[in-house]
């Protein structure tokens, strides 16, 4: 994906089975393209997103296929799959800290 193009999100809607993020792509030589992402309802349902993290996800998909293609992927919608949201939420997660945690004895 070259630095001359712009993605922009546009917002959502929310269907019967999937929820489609919709983007737009700009670049400085040509009109502006639409986008949408789709991720399955029961993915929010079953708590594999959550919905503050599913613009970032589709974002991420859709950076993906620009780089992919020079810009110009072949196709205009996409499908979160489970493997990527699986991947998203292991990149994403800290690690749980132990509310007692030990301090190292420093000879006091």
């Amino acid at each position: 994906m070259s630095k001359e193009v712009l993605v922009q999100f546009m917002g959502f809607q929310s269907k019967d089975t999937v929820r489609e993020y919709t983007f737009q792509v700009r670049e400085l030589s040509t009109d502006p393209r639409e986008f949408t992402i789709s991720i399955d309802q029961d993915a929010f349902n079953a708590r594999l997103v959550r919905f503050q993290d599913a613009p970032d996800i589709c974002s991420a998909r859709l950076r993906r296929e620009l780089t992919a293609f020079a810009n110009h992927p072949e196709e205009s919608h996409f499908h979160i799959t489970r493997a990527e949201l699986e991947e998203y939420r292991s990149s994403h997660t800290v690690a749980k800290r132990s509310m007692f945690h030990r301090v190292p004895n420093e000879g006091y």
